[in-house]
């Protein structure tokens, strides 16, 4: 069910100017991170281009986003112009698996903007290591400063995208 959302909402996005093909493994074998690279690579392929056509960031809450007036729930992977649900819970669980889908993009995206939540938390280091490794920047923030990098970047005209983590509601202003 949720390969056949997907599929469509990628499917309705290609007409936007981009078109998302996925080189699927043979039935008998299951692929893993350190086998061939190549094989399971994702491919992007610009079919049109649209000037000012980045995707923005217009607001957040601690349920979600609201991406270029779509509503996302829960913590998300901003591709543009793709925005995909990113089984991610908090920062603890951002590994090199969580990051795989941003480093396997053709092309190659220059700068991840990392959103941990309410509060700038620290990643584990042998992620933002792979990352580099694979020639991209990481720039990890609060979740209301990354939204706001990677609005300015995709302003720019950059490579950017965006792995953010919602955050949690704020109690500072409850009554008791």
């Amino acid at each position: 069910m949720a390969i056949h959302v997907c599929s469509r909402f990628l499917l309705q996005r290609s007409t936007n100017g981009f078109l998302f093909a996925s080189r699927a493994a043979p039935a008998f074998s299951r692929l893993g991170p350190s086998d061939d690279e190549m094989y399971q690579r994702t491919t992007v392929s610009v079919m049109q281009k649209e000037p000012g056509s980045g995707v923005m960031i217009y607001s957040y809450s601690a349920r979600g986003f609201n991406i270029d007036g779509n509503k996302v729930f829960g913590p998300c992977a901003v591709l543009p112009p793709a925005i995909l649900q990113w089984n991610v819970g908090t920062y603890k669980d951002i590994t090199e698996e969580s990051v795989s889908l941003f480093h396997m993009l053709e092309p190659r995206i220059e700068i991840l903007v990392l959103g941990t939540g309410a509060w700038l938390e620290r990643i584990n280091p042998s992620v933002l290591t792979l990352l580099r490794s694979k020639g991209i920047a990481v720039e990890v923030q609060d979740t209301p400063n990354a939204c706001a990098t990677f609005n300015f970047l995709t302003s720019e005209r950059r490579m950017v995208a965006a792995g953010l983590i919602p955050p949690p509601v704020s109690t500072a202003l409850t009554h008791q």
